[in-house]
C-alpha cells in the first residue's frame, strides 16, 4: 500500500508557518516552487509548494486536499528560490508573503505562467493555387489573399489585420474554405537594435573601472563605483553590460525611481545590440507578467527596473548593477521589508557574478564595506568630457530680506544666469503651497485629524492635504477656534515658490516638477522634454529632480532650505541631507558652461555643512562613521525595530513592553533594547504608534536572538494591536 504524501504549502498570511494538505495523485507530486490552489477557511488561496512529507504536522483527518495544481515546473530558478527562502529567514518574515511578493500580480491570482501568443496566418496549398478572379465578389477576402501572396512565410494576425483595416470576418471565411492555415507563435514584444550607437572615448578612470569589472565577469566581486555627478557612471555600466551580453549572459540593472527609467532605457536601447526590458509599478499587470516570463526564458538580455525587479528570474545571470545605491527607496517600507540592494549583493555572491554599486554619494554601509575590504572601490573623480564640477557656496540667510523663502542674493544670481539664456534649478523638498495654515488672531493651526502633523495648503485647488496619510479637505475660510477670517500661510512649498517667481520673472518659462504636477501618465516625460529643448527657464522641483537627470543648460542651482536635515532626531538625517545636496548640485554645469550651487542656510557655521563644502562628501561620510562608532549606531551595529500601532495610545506601549520582557528573558547579554517609546510621529492615519529598538554588535547575535524570541512574541495575545518587525530599518520614524 502506497504511503500517503502531504504537501507543505506556503500561503500569503502573516502566520510564520507552512500548511499541510493532502494530494490525490501520488505519482505526479508538484515540485517545490509550483503554485497550487488550496482551501483556507472559507476562502481559496494560491499557495506555493515548499516540500512534501510522509507525515503531517497535525491530525491527518483534519487535512483537506489540494484543489488544483497550477504549474508543471517551478516558477523560479534554483538560485532565486534559495534567495527567497534566505530572505524570509534574514528579515524574519513569513515565507508565504515573501514568495507572493516575488510574483507578478497575475500569478498571485492563479493566471497561467505562459507567454502571450499570437496566430500566424499563411496561404494553404489550395490558397496558393487560387485564381484571384474567383474572389472578385468578396473584396475583403481578395485583399487578405493578395496580401498573403506577398508574404509567403505568413503574417501575424494583428499585423495582417492592421494592414487590412480589420478584415477579421474575411479571415474566418477563408479559413473555413481551407484556403488558409495558421500556427500559434509566442509573441516577442522586445526588439533588438541592429545598429547600436558607438560610445564616447573613456577617460583613464572610466577605462580602469570597465576593465576591472569585465575581468571579474566570471566570479563574484562587489565594486563600489564612486563617481562624482556627471562623471560617466552610466557609460561604465553600458560597456560592462555589453561585455556581459557578449558572453551570452543577462544583466539586471536596478534604479531607485520610475522617473529615471524612461531616459535610461532609451539610452540603453540606443547603445546595446540586445533586447532591453523594463519592470516597475507603472506597467500594467499584463506587461509585468510578460516581461517577467521573458526574462525567465532568456528572451531579454537586459532588465532595467526598480526595487521589486530584484526578484526577476534570469535564465543566465551575468552582472547586477545598482544605480544610486544609497537611495532609501531600495528599502521596502511595509509588508515584507526587504532591501533590494542587500538582496542583490547576496544574489550576486550566490551566482558567482560581479555586482556594481554606483553612487556619487555612497551610503555609509557601502563605505564601511570598502574599509573592511568587502567591496572594491572604483573612483571616478572627474566629470566626463570637458565639464567641470560646480562650485559650492553657502548663502547666509541671517538678517537678510527674504521673500517667499528666496533671498535677494539668490534672486540676483538667478537674473544674472537667465540674462545669459541659461537655466536655473531651484530645489525644495516640500511640495504644495505652504506647510502650515494658521489663524493670525488666535494661533489656531489646521492640523490633520488623523496624524500628529499639520495639513499642507495647496493654493491651486484650495485644498488642505496631509502628506503622511493622504487625508484632505477643502481649506477653511475662517478659524475653527475663533471664527476669524484672518488666516495666513507659513512656510513655503514648491507651489508657493512658483507663484512668487512668476511675479519677478514674468518673461521666463517656469517649470515645476513634483508629485502634484506629474500625476498624469506621461506628464513627467513631457516636462523633461520641455527642459531639454528649452533655454532661459527656471526649474522648481523636489527630489524628483535631484538624481540621474542630465540638464546641460542648467548653470545655477539654488537649494532653498538646507537646514531641514540639521535638526532631525533621525540619526541618518545628516547623511541624507548631504546626499541630497550633492545630488541636486550635480545638475549644474554638466556641459561646457561652468555651474555654481548656492545653498541657503541660517547656519553657515554649522560644522556638518562646512565639512561637506570644504572637504567633500567622502570625508564628511567618514566623519559620520566615526560618530556612529562612538555611539554604537548602524552600520557599525546591527539593528531591528519592532513597531506597534492601535487606536488606543496605551495598547502599543503595553504590547511592546511584553515584547521587551520576552527579549530580556530569552536572549543573552548580546542585545541592547531601547524602549518601548512613542514613535516620533506618534499618531498617524488615526492610529497611535510605538516602537522598540533592538541592537547588537554582531548581526549573527541579533538574528539568533530574534529567531529565539519570535515564537514567544507571536504567542502574545493581542487583537487590537498591529505589529511588525523591521530588520535593518532605514529610519526610526
Amino acid at each position: 500500500m502506497m504511503t500517503e504524501m502531504y504537501l507543505n504549502v506556503a500561503l500569503p498570511t502573516p502566520l510564520r508557518k507552512l500548511f499541510s494538505y493532502r494530494y490525490k495523485d501520488q505519482a505526479r507530486l508538484p515540485a517545490a516552487g509550483c503554485r497550487v490552489v488550496v482551501p483556507f477557511g472559507q476562502r481559496k488561496l494560491v499557495g506555493i509548494v515548499v516540500g512534501t512529507s510522509a507525515q503531517a504536522g497535525t491530525d491527518t483527518q483534519k487535512l483537506t486536499y489540494i484543489q488544483r495544481v497550477l504549474d508543471d515546473t517551478p516558477l523560479w530558478p534554483q538560485e532565486l528560490w534559495e534567495l527567497l527562502n534566505w530572505s524570509a529567514i534574514y528579515y524574519q518574515h513569513p515565507l508565504g508573503e515573501v514568495l507572493h511578493t516575488a510574483l507578478p500580480a497575475l500569478l498571485r491570482a492563479s493566471q497561467a505562467a505562459d507567454r502571450q501568443t499570437s496566430t500566424r496566418w499563411r496561404l494553404s496549398a489550395a490558397g496558393q493555387q487560387l485564381d484571384l478572379v474567383q474572389l472578385q465578389r468578396a473584396p475583403k477576402q481578395l485583399a487578405v489573399v493578395a496580401l498573403l501572396k506577398d508574404h509567403p512565410h505568413g503574417l501575424l494576425e494583428q499585423d495582417l489585420l492592421n494592414q487590412l483595416d480589420q478584415h477579421r470576418d474575411a479571415l474566418k471565411r477563408l479559413d473555413a474554405k481551407g484556403l488558409l492555415e495558421s500556427e500559434t507563435v509566442v509573441s516577442d514584444v522586445f526588439t533588438r537594435n541592429p545598429t547600436p550607437e558607438a560610445g564616447p572615448i573613456l577617460n583613464d578612470e572610466q577605462q580602469f573601472a570597465v576593465e576591472s569589472i569585465i575581468a571579474a565577469l566570471a566570479s563574484y566581486r562587489a565594486f563600489l563605483l564612486e563617481g562624482v555627478t556627471g562623471s560617466g557612471k552610466t557609460e561604465v555600466y553600458l560597456q560592462c553590460i555589453s561585455a556581459c551580453i557578449s558572453r551570452g549572459q543577462q544583466a539586471l540593472v536596478l534604479v531607485p525611481e520610475i522617473g529615471l527609467t524612461p531616459q535610461m532605457i532609451q539610452r540603453f536601447q540606443r547603445r546595446l545590440p540586445c533586447r532591453v526590458a523594463i519592470l516597475h509599478s507603472g506597467l500594467s499587470d499584463k506587461e509585468r507578467l510578460q516581461t517577467w516570463l521573458a526574462a525567465r526564458e532568456g528572451k531579454v538580455e537586459v532588465i532595467l527596473g526598480t526595487r521589486s525587479a530584484i526578484f526577476t528570474p534570469l535564465s543566465n545571470p551575468g552582472l547586477i548593477i545598482i544605480d544610486e545605491e544609497h537611495d532609501a527607496s531600495f528599502k521596502q517600507q511595509d509588508g515584507f521589508r526587504y532591501s533590494a540592494r542587500d538582496l542583490a549583493i547576496w544574489r550576486a555572491r550566490h551566482n558567482n557574478i560581479p555586482i556594481v554599486l554606483g553612487s556619487a554619494t555612497p551610503s555609509t554601509e557601502s563605505l564601511l564595506n570598502v574599509q573592511r575590504e568587502k567591496f572594491h572601490l572604483l573612483p571616478l573623480s572627474q566629470r566626463a568630457g570637458d565639464a567641470k564640477p560646480p562650485s559650492l557656496h553657502l548663502l547666509d540667510m541671517r538678517s537678510q530680506p527674504i521673500e517667499e523663502g528666496l533671498s535677494d542674493k539668490l534672486m540676483q544670481l538667478m537674473q544674472q544666469h537667465l540674462n545669459k539664456n541659461n537655466q536655473v534649478l531651484l530645489f525644495l523638498n516640500r511640495r504644495g503651497f505652504a506647510p502650515t495654515l494658521m489663524c493670525h488672531d488666535c494661533g489656531w493651526i489646521a492640523h490633520c485629524q488623523r496624524c500628529d502633523a499639520n495639513m499642507t495648503y495647496h493654493h491651486r485647488d484650495q485644498r488642505l492635504r496631509c502628506h503622511h496619510c493622504g487625508a484632505e479637505r477643502r481649506a477653511e475660510k475662517q478659524c475653527q477656534h475663533c471664527q476669524s477670517e484672518n488666516l495666513i500661510t507659513l512656510g513655503a512649498g514648491t507651489e508657493r515658490i512658483e507663484q512668487a517667481l512668476k511675479a519677478h520673472f514674468a518673461d521666463v518659462e517656469i517649470i515645476r516638477i513634483d508629485r502634484d504636477t506629474t500625476r498624469r501618465k506621461g506628464s513627467l516625460d513631457d516636462l523633461l522634454a520641455r527642459v531639454k529643448n528649452g533655454q532661459r527657464q527656471i526649474l522648481i522641483g523636489t527630489q524628483m529632480l535631484a538624481k540621474g537627470h542630465h540638464f546641460p543648460n542648467v548653470t545655477l542651482v539654488g537649494i532653498i532650505d538646507a537646514d531641514q536635515g540639521l535638526h532631525s532626531a533621525e540619526f541618518r538625517a545628516p547623511e541624507r541631507m548631504a546626499q541630497l545636496i550633492l545630488q541636486v548640485a550635480g545638475r549644474a554645469g554638466r556641459a561646457e558652461q561652468p555651474g555654481e550651487v548656492h545653498i541657503q542656510t541660517h547656519h553657515p557655521d554649522h560644522p556638518l555643512l562646512l565639512s561637506l563644502i570644504r572637504e567633500g562628501y567622502n570625508q564628511f561620510a567618514l566623519q559620520l562613521l566615526k560618530e556612529r562608532e562612538e555611539v554604537g549606531l548602524p552600520p557599525i551595529t546591527a539593528m531591528a525595530l519592532f513597531r506597534a500601532e492601535a487606536v488606543n495610545r496605551e495598547e502599543p506601549l503595553g504590547y511592546l513592553e511584553q515584547v521587551r520582557q520576552v527579549l530580556k528573558q530569552r536572549v543573552g547579554n548580546h542585545l541592547q533594547v531601547f524602549g518601548p517609546m512613542p514613535a516620533p510621529m506618534e499618531k498617524r492615519a488615526g492610529r497611535f504608534r510605538a516602537q522598540l529598538v533592538v541592537q547588537a554588535r554582531e548581526k549573527a547575535h541579533l538574528h539568533q536572538a530574534l529567531a529565539t524570541a519570535l515564537p514567544a512574541i507571536e504567542a502574545i495575545k493581542t487583537r487590537k494591536v498591529r505589529w511588525s518587525l523591521d530588520v535593518d530599518p532605514i529610519d526610526t520614524y
